[in-house]
């Protein structure tokens, strides 16, 4: 199981102090608003690589913000395989399939070390009544995360695993450069064999394809570094008429 750690009192992260209040919560959200939720949030959870946030089955009980990491959600089947289908990033709220069944449908591990704010969801549903702009920013949330599933849906229909890859980094590029990062410069914290599982292929057609797209110039690859040069949707990486990439 996980473990839970606290910071010290004077190291408690606030909400309005927070690097990443623009991202977590809504720009409408006033100081007021937040300092109401500053009490209810629970701060300070940190969760080693490999550790559990939550597994498949346990109560639902609260969702969570990443404050910083990266983690993976994986969902196990009735004979034991798992299968990766999400990957959240810092700024992103997870936990919320949790709501309408009072138990997680998957479980949640960290990619590394990483650091997450506890919102317990029986004080938080008494707020939403209070907050209406935050009881908003839920629901987009949760809008985000059936938009989320229902594109990869779509892209594991493709044949493609250069297409799979390729949507992946751009994917990621796209949610880094929105909590102000590069959008060329990645750190993929998931492994070739995870985004093998999370995309549906081998981890050798994933690191085959990590190839020849280095090969034709549009990332660096250092490790689990990744630089991004050319992999702008429409642009040749995308294009199966580019003769660099075989698209079958």
């Amino acid at each position: 199981m996980s473990q839970h750690v606290s910071l010290p009192a004077h190291r408690q992260p606030q909400c309005r102090t927070c690097s990443l209040a623009q991202v977590c919560l809504p720009g409408s959200v006033g100081h007021e608003e937040i300092d109401v939720l500053d009490a209810m949030v629970k701060h300070g959870r940190t969760l080693k690589k490999d550790d559990f946030l939550f597994r498949q089955g346990e109560p639902f009980n609260s969702i969570y913000s990443i404050r910083s990491g990266v983690l993976k959600s994986v969902a196990l089947s009735a004979d034991g395989e798992e299968k990766i289908i999400g990957i959240h990033l810092p700024g992103e709220l997870i936990g919320l399939s949790g709501m309408d069944t009072d138990a997680y449908p998957v479980s949640v591990q960290a990619l590394e070390s990483s650091h997450v704010c506890e919102l317990p969801f029986g004080p938080l549903d008494e707020l939403l009544i209070r907050l209406p702009q935050v009881r908003r920013h839920l629901i987009r949330a949760m809008s985000r995360e059936i938009r989320s599933t229902q594109q990869m849906t779509r892209l594991l229909s493709t044949k493609a695993a250069d297409v799979r890859v390729v949507a992946l980094l751009v994917n990621l590029s796209a949610r880094f450069h929105t909590l102000g990062h590069s959008a060329n410069q990645l750190n993929l914290s998931i492994s070739r064999n995870e985004i093998g599982n999370y995309l549906g292929l081998a981890s050798e057609t994933v690191s085959r394809v990590l190839t020849r797209l280095k090969q034709n110039g549009l990332i660096e690859v250092d490790g689990k570094e990744v630089r991004i040069v050319d992999l702008i949707p429409g642009s040749r990486a995308c294009n199966p008429d580019h003769s660099g990439l075989s698209l079958h």
